[in-house]
Parts: C-alpha cells; sequence; structure tokens
C-alpha cells in the first residue's frame, strides 16, 4: 500500500436527522477497502482529525469522518480553550446519546454498502475521547457489523443512565481495545475497572491498557503540552494490529 495515493472527498451523509457533512479517505488502487468509522472528539471535525484519518487510509483502509454535530452546526471546531468556548463545545456534546449514535451509525452503514471501494463486510471503529462511549454504543446497536471498536480515553464510559456504557457491552460481539489514560479526570480508574468487570461478564474479546504518565488528549499532535508522542505511536500500533486482525 506504501505510495498509493489517496483519494478524498467531503461530503453529505443523508441520515433520519439531516445532511451528515462527512471527509471520506481511501486509497487510489486497490481492492475495495476494509471499513473503518472514525468517531470524533468533542472539539469537532477538523484538519487535525483529517490527518489521522488520513494515516489509517495509508495503510488499506476506507475512512468514513462524520461530522456528529451536524444537526446543531456544519462547521463547528472548538477554537480557543476559554471558560465560555468550552462550555458552547460542552453544550454541543450533550446533543449525543445512544439514539443519535445509531441513527447516525445506520446513516453510515447505509453509506458504504454503495461504495465500490468500500467492503462494509469488513467493517471496525476508533472514537476518541467524547466518542468513547459512541463506538460502544454503535457496535452494540449493529453487533452483526462490527468487527473491532477501539476507544482512546473515552470518556464518561461510567454513567448512572441506563444506556450507560458499561451496560451496553453485553451486545458487543466484536473484538474492542481500550487505551486510557493515567491522567484523566474524565475517566478514572475506578470507573474503567467497572467497565472492565463489564466486559468480562460480557465475554466479549476485549484488551483495556492504561498508558502511564500520559493525559487525556496524549494522541492528538496539536493538543499543546498534552500531546506524548511515545505514546500516541504506540496507541498507531495497537490500531493498526487491532485492524489487521480483525478486518484483514
Amino acid at each position: 500500500m506504501k505510495g498509493n495515493a489517496m483519494i478524498e472527498h467531503d461530503l453529505d451523509i443523508p441520515t433520519a436527522d439531516g445532511a451528515m457533512n462527512t471527509f471520506v479517505v481511501h486509497p487510489e488502487e486497490g481492492e475495495p477497502f476494509p471499513v473503518v468509522l472514525f468517531y470524533m472528539d468533542a472539539p469537532g471535525k477538523r484538519e487535525e482529525l483529517h490527518d489521522m484519518a488520513r494515516r489509517i487510509a495509508a495503510v488499506g483502509y476506507y475512512v468514513v469522518l462524520p461530522n456528529l454535530y451536524y444537526r446543531r452546526s456544519r462547521d463547528y471546531c472548538l477554537k480557543e480553550r476559554t471558560e465560555p468556548a468550552m462550555a458552547e463545545m460542552f453544550t454541543h456534546m450533550a446533543t449525543l446519546d445512544a439514539t443519535t449514535t445509531r441513527t447516525d451509525t445506520q446513516a453510515m452503514l447505509r453509506f458504504v454498502d454503495t461504495q465500490p471501494e468500500a467492503d462494509g463486510r469488513r467493517l471496525g471503529a476508533v472514537g476518541y475521547c467524547m466518542s468513547g462511549p459512541l463506538v460502544i454504543w454503535a457496535a452494540a446497536a449493529f453487533p452483526e457489523r462490527f468487527r473491532c471498536i477501539a476507544s482512546i480515553y473515552g470518556a464518561r464510559m461510567v454513567t448512572d443512565r441506563p444506556d450507560s456504557p458499561h451496560r451496553s457491552v453485553a451486545r458487543l460481539r466484536c473484538e474492542s481495545y481500550f487505551a486510557c489514560a493515567e491522567i484523566d479526570k474524565w475517566a478514572s480508574r475506578a470507573d474503567i475497572e467497572k467497565l472492565q468487570v463489564a466486559l468480562e461478564e460480557a465475554g466479549a474479546p476485549h484488551r483495556i491498557e492504561w498508558y502511564p504518565g500520559v493525559e487525556h488528549g496524549f494522541a492528538f499532535p496539536l493538543r499543546a503540552g498534552i500531546y506524548n508522542k511515545p505514546a500516541a505511536e504506540r496507541h498507531w500500533e495497537r490500531l493498526f494490529s487491532l485492524f489487521a486482525r480483525t478486518l484483514r
């Protein structure tokens, strides 16, 4: 796959709630490619995530990165980490739940099933931050479609809600990987231990891996003071290994 040119598209995927603007990238040549659904983090779809999607595509995948805030904004992106800006981000984030995830995932599945370059029979997902729960909800809603999911410092994995991610893992039928930052106020060790118990009771293959000494957000190159290159590269190694093992 090395040296293969990339094809990129900015397009709208129709959903029951409107047009979901989406970035799609895949190699120019080769067989129909396994699909990776890329669920964004809370600051929104942006070029930093486009670059990460390109890195996945470059090793032989059809990557779909939607703007999950399309119901409220087509172009929202956190520009600065001031208190008002963060409050706006959390307002957007609060509109997403298991129901919206099902709607959006169903739309993406319908889309990839119509694309000749995509092999929707071999499909996985990765979610960062707020989308750790989303990839669980997606795979729980469509257990027959997902071969793997990866949650990278997923936030709020254990809540009091009936649809809490840790309660949803009983419906998983795919392999799952969880990269957890040692320093993470959004995912305490106690919560991850509850998640692990739920995963073990579900009997679904999984791996939880702690990344010592790093903070929530360590994989994002533009997260000044938080990005940790060795940890970020380890997460890429784990992702590519998971995808190769389950989607190839």
